[in-house]
């Protein structure tokens, strides 16, 4: 190839002294400029044929959207056009830009209430860290929001406190603490530029001192009337309503990207079909093998 290259190249400087010196023969140096033009244009051809494989290589995420989009395709041939609507109209609304965190919620009504919140708002993903208490869902309060909702558990090692804020900082959330502080700010005033992690603790004692020192802000919900608090299913339902209220009124890019809604429609795909998972594996590797 390197050769041949030279060779051209060769071409390529005679035909331009050509040019210069010697102004007949126009049809013979058209000819060898055509036969130059598709040599040279083939080559070019094969070489960026040849960088586009490595850069796929390189860079596999390219390769993943097409190959995410066809096992989307795949699922959505089997799925009901009621599914298919649903999927694409609420993923449009979906967002990880806000997350919500619980700290050791021990009723189930409110943990279940919580993760039907969730849902109703488009919030994506909900941390439950299990400290003391396991997070339970009960059916007829989360009307099957578990489905929709990606539910992340934090019991193991000694703090899942530490082990869900640190990874969820190293995601890039700020971690927002619901409970009153000398260096608070209302609902209504905080920083929404950032993704942020909104923190809830028991509905007795509150948040953690594990929380309140890892904490990047501190946020309340005013209130007018002589109780201390709300209900802590109330507290994320407010919270949720004004921040997503507030984003839909900012220019901030808070909602899922169309590659992040399709990964997410393959995630519901897969809750409502049994062995999602393995026909999952079976696309990939039928769509893999076509690829090659």
């Amino acid at each position: 190839m390197l050769n041949f290259l030279q060779k051209l190249t060769k071409q390529r400087q005679f035909l331009n002294e050509f040019e210069k010196g010697i102004y007949g023969f126009p049809f013979f140096i058209i000819s060898l400029r055509y036969d130059f033009f598709v040599c040279d244009k083939e080559i070019t051809q094969s070489e960026n044929k040849k960088s586009k494989t490595l850069s796929n290589f390189q860079n596999p995420t390219s390769l993943k959207v097409d190959i995410n989009q066809k096992v989307l395709e795949e699922f959505y041939s089997i799925i009901s056009e009621s599914k298919k609507e649903m999927y694409e109209r609420i993923s449009k609304a979906r967002t990880n830009h806000l997350t919500v965190v619980l700290e050791n919620i021990y009723q189930e009504h409110n943990a279940s209430a919580v993760l039907r919140t969730c849902d109703c708002f488009g919030i994506q993903e909900l941390h439950a860290i299990e400290k003391n208490n396991q997070y339970k869902v009960q059916r007829d309060i989360a009307l099957g929001a578990g489905r929709w909702v990606d539910l992340y558990n934090y019991d193991q090692g000694e703090s899942p406190t530490v082990d869900c804020i640190n990874k969820l900082k190293a995601k890039g959330y700020k971690i927002v603490a619901t409970t009153p502080h000398e260096k608070d700010v209302t609902i209504h005033e905080l920083d929404l530029s950032q993704p942020i992690a909104l923190v809830f603790g028991t509905e007795r004692k509150g948040i953690s001192e594990e929380i309140i020192e890892m904490a990047d802000a501190f946020v309340k919900i005013p209130m007018y009337g002589f109780t201390e608090s709300f209900n802590i299913s109330v507290s994320v339902a407010l919270a949720l309503n004004i921040l997503r209220d507030r984003l839909e009124k900012s220019d901030i890019e808070w909602k899922l990207n169309e590659k992040e809604q399709t990964i997410q429609k393959i995630k519901w795909c897969k809750k409502i079909l049994r062995s999602g998972d393995e026909m999952e594996a079976e696309f990939r590797k039928r769509l893999a093998i076509q690829a090659h």
